[in-house]
């Protein structure tokens, strides 16, 4: 009689790597979102995808580049989950932009960091993912599940609020 062969649960890879990059998995996401309980729930929701996606057929590789892009999309979608609740709460008018370009003068981190987190969720994200995590509008878009032209209408916007407020809150220091 033959043993039977058992299949090692793929999972165990990423227990494996669980110590060393639960803190940069964090680290990113706490970097983006500024809230810790946030961070943390999106951390959870990062392993617990990673789980999931290590025992489907295919899955690529675990490694903490890859639990970093995992942690990205949770991110992405928890923007998009927020977006849709605030549409629901509130009818937001968006201001016509202006001519000029914010994005070329130097801007202070620390106030930037709290003139971002007065923006709508959406331009939140879309901000984020295109100048702190340097994607492109392309990718922006796919992350966000929205076209090229929306994605870009919407970092017009965005970047208008935020010049707006970044502009405000200068002259109120």
């Amino acid at each position: 009689m033959t043993e039977p062969r058992v299949q090692p649960d793929p999972a165990f890879a990423l227990l494996g790597l669980y110590e060393k990059a639960l803190p940069e998995v964090y680290g990113y996401l706490l970097a983006r979102c500024g809230d810790r309980v946030l961070a943390e729930e999106l951390t959870s929701e990062t392993f617990l995808g990673a789980v999931a996606a290590c025992r489907k057929e295919h899955a690529p590789p675990v490694s903490t580049p890859w639990l970093i892009g995992v942690a990205r999309h949770k991110l992405a979608d928890h923007w998009r989950r927020a977006g849709r609740e605030q549409r629901g709460l509130r009818l937001v008018h968006d201001a016509e932009c202006d001519v000029e370009d914010p994005w070329d003068e130097q801007l202070d981190a620390l106030r930037a960091r709290q003139v971002l987190e007065t923006l709508t969720v959406s331009h939140q994200a879309v901000l984020t993912l295109r100048y702190v995590d340097g994607l492109p509008v392309r990718d922006v878009a796919a992350h966000l599940g929205r076209t090229i032209h929306a994605t870009e209408a919407l970092l017009t916007r965005a970047k208008t609020a935020f010049r707006r407020s970044y502009q405000e809150e200068g002259r109120d220091a």
